[in-house]
Parts: structure tokens; sequence; C-alpha cells
């Protein structure tokens, strides 16, 4: 289908209608634009034993779709170069205008100098620039000993009216040895026998 681009082809479709026109496009359904394109169909006379006439109609741009198409057929070679590109010139004639570029306010840069807008990533905006060394990052801060507060935090304190609580039962007040406890010797050692 590649090949028969810019041909002329002669379709005929499944309700007995023929189209002739160039082909501009396809697709993997078939589907075809046509341009310049021509519908021919055969009418049958109400008159017993007349000709069937057959009526062109001109319809200009057309798609059709591919699941309407029963046959295909080249009738002509694609337009020569010059036709097309006569038709090309008339289509396009100059105007009495003169083309400029639209400056818009913006200085253009002298060549092989990028725009001001496009010279890479701007110090403090999404990078540093260009001529900047490595970036460096602090150090985090230790994280807490486990089961102190976070830093900046008071330990916890109990509610006002609460009393701190009570030692288990046989000890005594914090920093009083339990009846019975007897410190370990601390004087002279006896020498060993």
């Amino acid at each position: 289908m590649m090949g028969l681009l810019n041909y002329r082809l002669r379709l005929t479709l499944a309700d007995g209608r023929a189209m002739a026109g160039h082909m501009l496009a396809f697709d993997k359904h078939m589907n075809l634009v046509l341009s310049e394109c021509e519908e021919f169909r055969s009418v049958k006379p109400k008159a017993q034993g007349a000709k069937a006439s057959l009526i062109k109609r001109t319809l200009g741009l057309v798609i059709l779709r591919g699941e309407c198409i029963v046959s295909i057929s080249v009738d002509g070679p694609p337009p020569s170069s010059a036709a097309a590109s006569r038709q090309a010139k008339m289509a396009l004639a100059a105007g009495p205008g003169v083309a400029r570029p639209a400056g818009r306010g913006i200085p253009v840069p002298p060549p092989g100098v990028p725009p001001p807008g496009l010279a890479g990533p701007v110090r403090g905006m999404g990078g540093p620039a260009v001529a900047a060394g490595p970036i460096t990052f602090p150090r985090p801060p230790p994280p807490p000993m486990a089961g102190a507060p976070p830093p900046g935090f008071r330990p916890p304190m109990p509610p006002p009216g609460f009393r701190p609580p009570m030692p288990p039962p046989g000890m005594g007040p914090q920093g009083f040895a339990p009846p019975g406890f007897q410190p370990p010797y601390s004087g002279p050692r006896p020498p060993p026998s």
C-alpha cells in the first residue's frame, strides 16, 4: 500500500458504487483518504428494457472506511512533479508583506552562546551553577540515648498532686539497703593460706 501513495486509484465499494481519486493516506484498518475523489454509480431506469445509466459526482476529499472497500485497482500514475510544483506555487503565492522574526523585546545572543533562559541552572534555583564546587551537607546529630527524651524536651514529670512511686515491699526509700543486706567487705584481706 505504501507504494500506491499519490497514485490515482479506482475502488469498488460493498454497495456497488465506484470511487476514483488520489490516495493520500491509509491505516492498519485499510481506511483510505482520497483527494479529488469522484463517485460513479449505475442507476437502473424505471422503464423495462432501458439501459442502466452511469452517474458521476465530484466529492473532493474523502475518507473511506476500509470495511466498505471490496476491490482496489490502479487507475493512473501519481501526478508529475512539474504539475505538482506548479500547483504548489499557485497555492502558496507570495503576499505583499515582509517576513521578520518576532523578537518580543528579548535580545538575540550572538551565535554559539545559549539564550539567557537556557544557559543552565541558576545558583539557588534548582541546582548549583556550573562553576560551583561539590555540595556538602552538615552531619546529622547523633541519635538520642535509649529511653532519654529527644533533644530540647525535659524528662517527664509526674502530674501536680501526684506522689512519687513507692518502692516494692521490703525495700526502703531510695539510697537505703534492704533489711538483711550486708555490704561487701572493704577492709584489708587476709593473706591466702
